[in-house]
C-alpha cells in the first residue's frame, strides 16, 4: 500500500518536472524564490519542489488598445484621443522583475505621453501633423519602455474628436471657406471668360485687317493687269492702224503711178485733205487762229498741186 503511494508521488513529481513550451513563448524559472534560468520553446525539465515557473509570456508582437481620453491642446481646446500601440517583449527577465504590471504600466505611460504631445500642438496642427505625432510617441515610448525589456514597434492615433461646440465652429469655418473658394473660382472663371472674349475680338480684328489688306493687294494687282492688258490692246490697235495706213498708201501710190486721171484726182484729194486738216486744227482748243483769204484758195490749191507733182516727179 505504502509502496503504491510512494510510487504515485514519484510518478506525479516526474510528470510535473516535464515542461513543454510552445513556439514564441518563454518561461522564467525560480529556484527557492530566486531567479534561476529562462526556458525557451521545446521540452524542458524542472526540479519539483525546488524549481517554480514564475512567469510565462509570449515574445511575439502584441497590440495594446489605449482607451479614449480627454486632452487639452495648446489653444485650450478639448479633444478626445485614442490610440493603438504595437509592442513585444525582448527581455523576459526585465519585463517581469523591473515592473509589477507591465501592461497597466504601458497604458498609463502612453496616456501620459499623448496628453503631453497634444498640449504642445494647436487644434489645427493635431489633424495635419498626425504622422509627426505618431513618430514622436514611438520614439518616446520606445526609450521609456527600454528598461522594462519592451520594444515599441509602432504607435497609431486612431480618432481625434473635438468637442461638439468645436465641431460646430469647425463646420461653420469650413462652410465659410468653401463659399470663399467658390467665389474665387467664380471670379477666376469670369476673368478667364473676359480674357478669352477680348482675345477673340483682337484676333478677329487682326484677321479682318489681313483680309482687307489682301483684298486691296488683289484689287491693285487686278487693276495693274487691266492697265497692262489695255496698253497692249492699244498698242496692237496702233500697229494694226499703221499697217492699214501703210497698205492704203501703197495701193494709192500704185494707182497714181499707173493712171494719170487717178493721179490728178489724188492731187485734188490731197489738197482737200490739207484744207480739212486746217479746219480741224482751227477747231482744237490748243490751236492758234489761222487767217486765209478766200480769194487765195485757188492759188493755194494750185500751189499744193504743184508740190504734189514735184513729189511724184522725185519719186
Amino acid at each position: 500500500m505504502w509502496g503504491w503511494f510512494i510510487a504515485l508521488i514519484i510518478g506525479g513529481g516526474a510528470i510535473s518536472s516535464v515542461k513543454v513550451i510552445q513556439q514564441g513563448n518563454e518561461v522564467l524559472v525560480e529556484r527557492l524564490g530566486s531567479y534561476d534560468r529562462k526556458l525557451g520553446h521545446g521540452l524542458s525539465f524542472v526540479i519539483p519542489v525546488l524549481d517554480r515557473v514564475a512567469y510565462q509570456e509570449t515574445i511575439r508582437e502584441k497590440v495594446l488598445d489605449i482607451p479614449p481620453q480627454n486632452c487639452i491642446t495648446r489653444d485650450n481646446v478639448s479633444i478626445t484621443v485614442d490610440a493603438v500601440v504595437y509592442w513585444r517583449i525582448v527581455d523576459m527577465e526585465k519585463a517581469y522583475y523591473k515592473v509589477q504590471n507591465l501592461q497597466s504600466a504601458m497604458v498609463n505611460l502612453v496616456l501620459t505621453q499623448i496628453r503631453a504631445e497634444m498640449g504642445l500642438l494647436e487644434l489645427d496642427e493635431t489633424f495635419t501633423a498626425r504622422s509627426q505625432i505618431n513618430e514622436t510617441l514611438l520614439h518616446e515610448l520606445d526609450v521609456a519602455t527600454d528598461p522594462w525589456g519592451v520594444k515599441v514597434t509602432r504607435v497609431e492615433l486612431r480618432d481625434l474628436i473635438p468637442s461638439k461646440a468645436v465641431q460646430e465652429s469647425m463646420e461653420l469655418q469650413m462652410s465659410a471657406e468653401r463659399r470663399k473658394r467658390a467665389a474665387i473660382l467664380t471670379s477666376e472663371g469670369d476673368r478667364e471668360s473676359a480674357v478669352n472674349s477680348a482675345r477673340g475680338k483682337a484676333e478677329a480684328q487682326v484677321l479682318d485687317a489681313e483680309a482687307r489688306q489682301k483684298s486691296v493687294i488683289l484689287a491693285a494687282e487686278a487693276e495693274q493687269k487691266s492697265i497692262v492688258l489695255k496698253a497692249q490692246a492699244e498698242r496692237q490697235q496702233q500697229v494694226l492702224r499703221a499697217q492699214a495706213t501703210a497698205e492704203a498708201i501703197q495701193i494709192v501710190t500704185q494707182a497714181l503711178n499707173t493712171d494719170s486721171r487717178a493721179a490728178e484726182a489724188g492731187k485734188v484729194l490731197l489738197a482737200l485733205n490739207y484744207l480739212e486738216m486746217g479746219t480741224t486744227v482751227g477747231k482744237s482748243d490748243s490751236s492758234k487762229v489761222m487767217f486765209m483769204d478766200p480769194r487765195s484758195i485757188p492759188a493755194t490749191l494750185q500751189g499744193m498741186l504743184s508740190m504734189v507733182d514735184e513729189t511724184n516727179g522725185k519719186a
